[in-house]
């Protein structure tokens, strides 16, 4: 028997699976045929797909934060709790250190901004859930609960969540750069019509540093629309700044998606969606306009395809606070209730 095995994208990563569940599909069909070199195409439907795939784990986060007299931050205290996506894979042995799976603290654990006491821990759950890894991996949650939080802090604080922000980043030379790129860009600090909003978020993922202002209007139904976002990204030297600026639009519209749609829910051991009538993606018309700014650099190149999905998330949820003042503290935004 032989196996053509095509090169083809990897669905941010659900290809890569240990199990490798659809070639053993195939290789089970063919044995079944006997050697008579039937050739066999294994083709799952979406309703395949939706219903066996492997999912990105559900995490709870829970953050604290001492301010001091002067509003500034001194103490944060961040504990996770969620599902190991390295545990049983090959990638175990290097990923999993003394029980601490460092995807599931990764954004959170390498906090970049000068808190003098500092504390993350991690709870690693277990469930029959299949999981795997997903577009920004570790920093799709912890990037969330990091950058929605220290609004709250700034918002506590009394001060301008942008300017909390870069106060913070003051020994952070990349991340701050793009957060002061956005925020200008943006047009940070001007006025906007009553009933929209413009939130900020900065993260770090695979060495690539990404800031974002979202812009957004709220409905009277409550209804969120992105209407504007505003990337600035430093991945190093721009070696083909095209694509970087693609992969910023397309990790954009991914993460939002997500943000503001993408559930997956179980009932008696099964997954409720099979197709787009249940699980709803961003439509076209959701998508909102995209500006992208790379700072010039003469720093190594560093990776594109995944880090700016990590800021979306927050960012909008930044922006409707500000035009609401209610805080989502639950993704994705269709399916929970603000605060």
């Amino acid at each position: 028997m032989t196996i053509h095995t095509l090169y083809a994208g990897g669905s941010f990563g659900r290809r890569a699976n240990a199990g490798s569940d659809y070639i053993v599909e195939a290789v089970s069909i063919a044995r079944a045929l006997g050697a008579n070199g039937t050739p066999v195409k294994l083709q799952w439907t979406r309703e395949d797909d939706i219903r066996g795939g492997l999912y990105r784990p559900a995490y709870v986060h829970k953050l604290e934060a001492g301010l001091d007299a002067q509003g500034q931050l001194v103490a944060w205290h961040h504990r996770i709790v969620g599902q190991s996506i390295m545990a049983g894979t090959s990638f175990a042995q290097r990923a999993v250190k003394d029980g601490v799976d460092r995807t599931s603290v990764e954004g959170a654990a390498n906090l970049p901004y000068a808190i003098p006491n500092l504390a993350v821990e991690l709870t690693t759950t277990e469930s029959p859930v299949p999981v795997l890894w997903w577009r920004v991996v570790g920093s799709s949650h912890t990037a969330y609960a990091v950058e929605a939080f220290i609004d709250e802090v700034a918002e506590a604080a009394g001060q301008d969540p942008y300017r909390f922000r870069r106060a913070l980043l003051a020994g952070q030379p990349r991340h701050r750069a793009v957060l002061d790129l956005a925020a200008e860009k943006a047009g940070w600090g001007q006025p906007l019509p009553k009933g929209r909003g413009r939130g900020i978020a900065v993260a770090e993922a695979f060495h690539t540093y990404v800031a974002q202002v979202a812009e957004v209007t709220v409905g009277g139904d409550g209804k969120v629309k992105v209407d504007r976002v505003i990337c600035a990204v430093d991945c190093g030297v721009a070696v083909n700044p095209d694509v970087i600026a693609a992969q910023m639009e397309g990790g954009i519209g991914f993460g939002l998606g997500a943000a503001l749609y993408g559930a997956i829910t179980l009932k008696d051991g099964q997954v409720e969606q099979s197709n787009f009538d249940g699980y709803q993606v961003l439509r076209i018309d959701d998508m909102p306009k995209v500006e992208v700014h790379i700072v010039p650099s003469t720093e190594a190149p560093t990776g594109v395809g995944e880090p700016g999905v990590a800021p979306i998330g927050p960012a909008v949820a930044n922006a409707v606070f500000a035009a609401t003042g209610k805080r989502y503290r639950v993704l994705p935004f269709s399916s929970a209730r603000t605060t």
